[in-house]
């Protein structure tokens, strides 16, 4: 089964927070209001991914944050996360998924195992069998602790489904490897700050953190990216999206929107919390820069 959609019309993923209110519960009014504003940019929608903290939810919220924001029928295509340990729970969660109007899925590499070719193989080949939308694996080393490699993607590439591959690596010769094994696979940048260069080898877009504080703005960058104009702004652009990293992912961004009144509080679920960044000076000073862009 095919998306709605021609997911080659957008370049831009927004990987989106979950946003929670005081009382540590889901803020299904902010999400939908957060879901409009992508929308109004245009961007495709990520959820349940790292940024959206998809690993500190029960399965009856995951279930819920999927069946809540599929029923506001977005605009844009609409992309879930699939990423744990247990191969069973993930095939069981894809199925479920199967029944929803969603258009595609992320497929994260199984966290803390570190399998190597063999299993990664197994792995991603019994959830691209069991999806039946177009899926996007998603090489992040940082948080799997093991790389997908080029024999992978050639182990993988006769699924029919197997539509993108988002990576994370930070390395443009992983880039590069992957697009020698799998021409036909389209590589989407995982790091907001790395996307001219990715653009420059070939990328089809970007899967971002950033577009969640700066949707409209971010989309113009990759734009600017993919067409290969206004190198004079990348300078900006990666000198503010820094200050989205400088402690782990969702903190920054959190704290700015909920600085920026997207969100009514900042609040995320342990291990992560918004107190390990005290100091918001360069997150303001990253806002100012992007939202005078004209």
């Amino acid at each position: 089964m095919k998306s709605q959609f021609d997911l080659s019309n957008y370049p831009l993923w927004t990987a989106l927070v979950t946003p929670f209110d005081a009382d540590d519960n889901v803020d299904y009014n902010t999400l939908e209001q957060l879901v409009n504003e992508q929308q109004q940019a245009n961007n495709g929608i990520l959820i349940l991914g790292s940024t959206g903290e998809g690993l500190a939810l029960d399965k009856h919220e995951q279930r819920a944050i999927v069946e809540y924001v599929s029923a506001l029928a977005p605009t844009v295509p609409l992309m879930v996360a699939v990423g744990g340990f247990n191969l069973q729970e993930q095939l069981a969660w894809i199925e479920f998924c199967n029944t929803l109007a969603i258009d595609a899925y992320l497929l994260g590499s199984p966290v803390y195992a570190k399998p190597g070719d063999v299993g990664q193989t197994q792995w991603f080949d019994a959830l691209l069998s069991k999806a039946q939308k177009p899926c996007m694996l998603y090489n992040v080393p940082g948080r799997s602790a093991v790389s997908i490699t080029p024999k992978v993607l050639k182990n993988l590439q006769h699924h029919d489904n197997f539509w993108a591959i988002k990576e994370a690596s930070g390395d443009i010769a992983t880039f590069e490897a992957f697009r020698n094994a799998a021409p036909n696979i389209a590589i989407y940048s995982g790091d907001d700050g790395l996307m001219p260069y990715f653009a420059q080898a070939g990328a089809a877009g970007l899967v971002s953190v950033a577009a969640n504080a700066w949707p409209e703005q971010t989309a113009e960058f990759v734009r600017r990216s993919l067409a290969g104009t206004f190198p004079n702004l990348f300078t900006t652009w990666t000198s503010a999206v820094n200050s989205l990293f400088s402690v782990a992912n969702p903190i920054p961004v959190k704290v700015l929107m909920h600085a920026q009144g997207k969100l009514a509080t900042p609040h995320l679920r342990p291990p992560l919390t918004h107190l390990e960044l005290p100091c918001t000076q360069a997150l303001h000073s990253a806002n100012d820069s992007i939202l005078s862009w004209n």
